[in-house]
């Protein structure tokens, strides 16, 4: 699949020292840094095309998109890819409650969730993935882990054991009650008769009437959710068959802690001895008008919309980048408000001929980006001098600053 235009980032000196980027872990539960590497594998969960891109969406590929540029400032690799999950239920159920046919629905969704990640400024993975274009992978992985002995039937559907994993848990950190009760609320089917063990997560669909199905040697059908982004990871980011582990960062939102990223990784773990990712990385949920934004409360924030309306994109990103990635918060319009008026400030600022001294701000931003993504330190720093210009202090490189901010923040001013 087509991902987005790219970008270029601006290059920064090499006089400014980048400390090793740390990350929380979802499955340590402990801010761990991420081992110095020439070539990092990041993959990052799509979104399932009926509706985007709403500011939850947004709020979670600009955390990545963060990570993506302060390692590529370090001068690393950056392997990244990104799946879009262009055939679920979900997706079906929308298409048949509007008359239209579910592959123009995808495709119109993908193409405007595009079109607003190239507004934002996000990088584009160097993989874009759809579960349609995937399923020959999902075949393949689903007869690795057959010889696992970890796959069974369901009248025509396959299901994994997900106990073939014995670390089964350790990411998600949650109770047997806790599991059942997400997996039900998240795609699972823990109550269907004929099941191993309740978590235990469907492989195959086999076709159903009136819905879509493709041919395998299970019969004719469409895959899971999780072994879907698994064999999508598994076979886009080579794997270095030396590593102990088979990536660096697996991330989405903190709702695909459990059962997605779970699910995936014991998949994962099963088909190669290894554990998945060095780190489980989780951006906050992000809510408006008291609850979680999500589709099935239909209290959406549409990035399109933003950008109809005349906001500039850069004033979003701020928006956003004002609160800790990690942070589950509600949208504010006091927050689109407050960017708007600091982009214009740091424009002005930035156009000025004499401003404050920016050596030490560039590297007070990197050290604080280091420290988990600490996105509001940053814009703490910035407004700190923006102060310092105006009060006429002199000194820096309005154009040097503006390349760390454009590289580092993915803000052009």
């Amino acid at each position: 699949m087509k991902s987005w235009s790219g970008l270029d980032i601006p290059p920064l000196s090499n006089k400014f020292i980048f400390p090793q980027l740390s990350l929380l872990d979802t499955a340590s539960q402990k801010k761990k840094e991420l081992p110095k590497k020439d070539i990092y594998r990041m993959y990052v969960c799509g979104i399932t095309p009926y509706d985007a891109t709403h500011l939850g969406h947004a709020n979670t590929y600009l955390a990545f998109d963060l990570i993506h540029r302060y390692l590529l400032a370090t001068h690393a690799k950056v392997i990244f890819v990104q799946n879009i999950t262009d055939i679920d239920d979900p997706l079906l159920e929308r298409a048949n409650r509007d008359g239209v046919d579910w592959k123009d629905l995808a495709n119109s969704q993908i193409d405007l969730f595009r079109s607003d990640m190239v507004a934002l400024h996000v990088l584009p993975p160097d993989h874009y993935i759809g579960a349609v274009e995937a399923i020959p992978l999902v075949v393949e992985s689903i007869k690795t882990l057959q010889k696992r002995e970890s796959v069974y039937l369901v009248d025509q559907d396959l299901y994994f054991s997900v106990h073939a994993d014995k670390e089964f848990g350790s990411r998600s950190h949650l109770s047997e009650p806790e599991m059942l009760e997400r997996f039900s609320q998240r795609g699972g089917d823990p109550t269907r008769a004929g099941k191993k063990n309740p978590l235990d997560a469907l492989l195959w669909l086999a076709q159903r009437p009136n819905e879509p199905g493709w041919p395998s040697e299970f019969g004719t059908g469409r895959p899971g959710w999780h072994i879907e982004c698994c064999a999508i990871a598994l076979n886009y980011l080579n794997i270095d068959e030396n590593a102990l582990i088979s990536i660096d960062i697996q991330g989405g939102g903190s709702d695909l802690i459990f059962p997605h990223h779970e699910m995936s990784a014991a998949q994962s773990r099963v088909m190669n001895g290894k554990e998945f990712a060095s780190h489980y990385v989780h951006a906050g949920m992000i809510g408006l008008d008291g609850e979680k934004m999500s589709k099935s409360k239909g209290n959406l924030l549409f990035v399109s919309q933003l950008l109809k309306d005349g906001i500039d994109p850069m004033a979003i990103r701020i928006a956003l980048l004002s609160h800790h990635y990690r942070a589950d918060h509600m949208w504010r319009d006091q927050d689109l408000s407050s960017a708007q008026i600091f982009l214009s400030e740091l424009r002005i600022s930035l156009a000025r001929m004499e401003v404050a001294p920016t050596d030490g701000v560039i590297q007070e931003l990197i050290e604080a980006m280091s420290d988990d993504l600490n996105t509001p330190e940053v814009i703490l720093i910035l407004q700190d001098w923006i102060y310092e210009t105006n009060s006429g202090t002199t000194g820096g490189s309005a154009g040097e600053l503006s390349r760390a901010i454009d590289s580092i923040l993915g803000i052009a001013t």
